[in-house]
């Protein structure tokens, strides 16, 4: 899958180098808070005895997406994962300000819109500087994991970019219950890695501030199936064997078409026909109810928790394969 030499022979974060069968914690300094407190971004590296791919794990890019945080945290101390050959560079916690106010951005600003940075910019236009300039010139590839946002819940999905066939494959690789491509959006991490010909693929699991524990999971098998894809963890790992990948062709949300309290009657992740009832909007006071049905064959692949609701607002995120 790829061509070039193995970047791990000579990994240099920092100017510190760290060479075959070596580990090590990196911190990155990006600023210092009005207190003097630092803060910096925490970088493990897990270099095999052999060559052969270096990926990225990143987590927390978003401060408030707490799944994709605990689920680097798990692989990062489990020991039964020991990398024999490749790279591994785990970011477990990238936003640390937006996790210490459990925010999804960085003081006003959206750490995935600030790429590719400025180390003269705001202090996420700097994390997204450093972030690029410290570690791509090392990775093969990358999985960035995610959550929904505030109250919105998606199902375990890989997103990648279409055009990008080395992405195409990871994500089958990987193998979440969905998986579908997604277009480049500007200044985000994914489109700056396209630009440096770096694969990207992206993990969505769960809402933010809540761990979910099929979310985690889910993260963790597909992550294992690339490691050991690529010969980097040793094929005796055990990982659960799955159906494969539903690919999504089209995609948009339900929305309300009248304000009210929303009851879904639906779990996220069934597969649903045209015509079902999906759930109901009622009124405050008892006196009208309006049903969701559903537009189209399909599955769920995220849906709104939040229990009040205004016309127009999302409800379900409705995917056709």
């Amino acid at each position: 899958m790829f061509i070039k030499k193995f970047k791990n022979e000579e990994v240099i974060i920092r100017g510190e180098r760290i060479g075959l069968d070596e580990s090590k914690l990196i911190r990155i300094p990006i600023d210092r808070l009005p207190t003097g407190t630092i803060i910096d971004i925490p970088v493990y590296v897990f270099n095999g005895k052999d060559a052969g791919p270096t990926i990225l794990l990143q987590g927390g890019l978003h401060g408030d997406e707490v799944n994709s945080i605990e689920l680097v945290r798990r692989m990062l101390i489990d020991k039964t994962y020991k990398i024999h050959c490749g790279c591994v560079i785990v970011v477990p916690l990238l936003n640390v300000f937006g996790f210490l106010n459990l925010a999804r951005d960085m003081h006003g600003k959206d750490v995935n819109r600030s790429f590719p940075g400025s180390k003269r910019g705001s202090l996420a236009s700097r994390m997204a500087y450093y972030l690029m300039k410290e570690l791509t010139d090392n990775v093969d590839f990358a999985i960035d994991y995610h959550t929904g946002g505030e109250q919105r819940n998606n199902y375990p999905q890989i997103r990648y970019t279409p055009q990008d066939e080395i992405a195409s494959k990871l994500a089958e690789i990987f193998n979440a219950p969905f998986k579908f491509g997604s277009k480049l959006i500007a200044k985000s991490f994914r489109n700056e890695c396209f630009k440096h010909n770096i694969p990207v693929i992206v993990y969505e699991a769960g809402e933010s501030l809540r761990l979910e524990e099929n979310a985690i999971q889910e993260g963790i098998y597909g992550t294992l199936r690339i490691l050991r894809h690529f010969n980097m963890i040793s094929k005796t790992v055990e990982i659960p064997e799955a159906p494969e990948s539903i690919k999504i062709i089209k995609r948009g949300w339900i929305r309300a078409r009248v304000a009210g309290i929303f009851n879904s009657g639906v779990d996220n992740g069934a597969q649903i026909k045209k015509g079902d009832v999906l759930g109901h909007i009622m009124d405050t006071y008892g006196e009208t109810s309006f049903a969701i049905k559903a537009p189209r064959d399909g599955y769920i692949i995220a849906k709104n928790n939040f229990p009040i609701v205004n016309m127009g607002d999302p409800l379900f995120h409705l995917g056709s394969s």
